[in-house]
Order: structure tokens, then sequence, then C-alpha cells
């Protein structure tokens, strides 16, 4: 895990959210690319070169951030983009090669029955890299206990667990494993996938009507410093993820959220 994009919103969040990231990579060695996306409006009828203006200010806006945290000895590189949010992620990625995503959960939302706003919750839902959600004002500390839910222990892609991997070599933490049986679930679904058995240090099977209510009843039994769930159309998401923004009624968690790609 060398390369970590942190997408940059506009609220008071952004600071903490970049201060958490930075301390993040200092712990495994890696460099940061901070990035914020902007739209250039055009004004009918005006000289002026707007998207060149726009640009300006988001670049100064960006140096402003990086001025106001501790870097540490973190290598960090500024990014802009006049382009929307995901496809500028993922032509970054192409470029760069992205390993992890780390975003503040309200990112651009005002909102304060917000979870994740919309540029976290497009990431989270479209992006088929893996994300670092960090709530609100949440402070760094080193990862000792990971909880993770999901309903099926199949994973086919080969590199899902990559991020997993690297806590685990980077920090050591217990991987607590929680395999939520719902309603129509199949045999197969109860077989751990490889990575899965060798990653685990624990693991409890539950039946729930959904994996987030799994999540419910054991969190505080498990007290993790992150919770880590699949982005699958079918899982953990499923209902949550039909707008990009999330609702702290429909979820919330007060721990970093590590999603990881699915099937």
């Amino acid at each position: 895990m060398k390369h970590i994009l942190v997408p940059i919103g506009s609220t008071e969040n952004a600071q903490s959210t970049l201060q958490y990231a930075i301390d993040f990579a200092e712990e495994i060695n890696a460099n940061l690319f901070v990035f914020r996306a902007y739209k250039a409006k055009s004004k009918a009828g005006s000289m002026v070169n707007m998207t060149a203006i726009i640009e300006r200010e988001t670049k100064l806006y960006l140096k402003t951030l990086v001025s106001a945290v501790n870097r540490k000895n973190v290598e960090i590189k500024l990014i802009s983009s006049k382009a929307g949010i995901l496809e500028s992620v993922e032509a970054i990625d192409n470029e760069l090669g992205i390993d992890l995503i780390i975003v503040g959960a309200k990112s651009n939302s005002i909102k304060h029955g917000v979870f994740l706003g919309s540029t976290a919750g497009s990431l989270v839902k479209k992006s088929d890299l893996p994300v670092l959600t960090i709530p609100e004002g949440y402070v760094y500390k080193p990862i000792k206990s990971i909880l993770m839910a999901f309903k099926s222990g199949i994973i086919k892609s080969k590199t899902a667990l990559n991020p997993l991997v690297t806590l685990v070599e980077k920090f050591n933490p217990e991987i607590n494993l929680l395999l939520v049986k719902t309603v129509g679930y199949k045999d197969e679904d109860l077989v751990l996938d490889k990575g899965l058995i060798e990653l685990q240090t624990k693991l409890t099977i539950t039946e729930n009507a959904t994996t987030y209510q799994g999540v419910l009843e054991h969190f505080k039994t498990h007290n993790p410093d992150v919770l880590c769930v699949f982005r699958r159309k079918r899982g953990f998401f499923k209902k949550l993820w039909e707008k990009n923004t999330v609702l702290k009624k429909e979820f919330y968690t007060p721990i970093p959220l590590l999603t990881l790609k699915g099937k």
C-alpha cells in the first residue's frame, strides 16, 4: 500500500480527515495524493476564463489546507480536476495506481443528519477501489482490532483482501470475522475463502435479517477500531446505496469504515 488518495471537500472536517490520512500514511510508509474536483461555470458574454480562476482557487485551497496540518515526513502531492469525482478518481488510478482512498464521512455535506455525504457515498458505492471512510473529527490511533462483517465467505476478486493484509502486516490487529446468515443464504456462503481463513483471529456466525443488524448486535462485544465490509450488489449496502448520501438514522459507525471490493 504505497499510494493513498485523499479526496477533499469544503467542510471543516477536511482538515481532520487529512491529518488522519497523514498519520496513517506515516505508519505504513505511504505517499499521499490530496485531490479535489471542481466544476467550472460558464457565464454568457463573459471574457473571463472562469475555469482558470476556479482551478487557481482550488489549488490555493489545497495548499492552504496542507499548510494547516502536521505533514510529518509524508510525501504529499496535490491534484485538482474539473471532471466528476468518479471519473477523476478512475483517471488518477489509471495513471498512478491507487491502493486506498481515505475520505471524510460527510465530505461535502453540511447536514447534521447525514453520515456519508455525496462524495464519500458515491465512492463507496461505485468505485472499485478500497475506501477507508473517516467519521467527522475522528483522531488517528493504531489499529488493534478489526470487525469484518459479511454474509458470504465467497470472494472472487483476487485483490479484494490486499488492504486488510497490509493492515495485518503493519499493525498485527485481531481480525474478528462476523458471518451473518440472512434469509435465503446458501450452504456455499458459509464456506470461508482461503484468504479469510488465513487472516482470521476469531469467527462468529450469527443469524439476522441483514448484515447491518448483525453488526449492531455484535459491535459492542468486539469493540473494534475499524469496521470492514464488502462492496457487493446484494451485500451490506444493498438498500443503503440506492442513493449516494446515507443518513445517520439509516447507518452510522463511530469508527473508520473500510469498504473492500466484493465479487
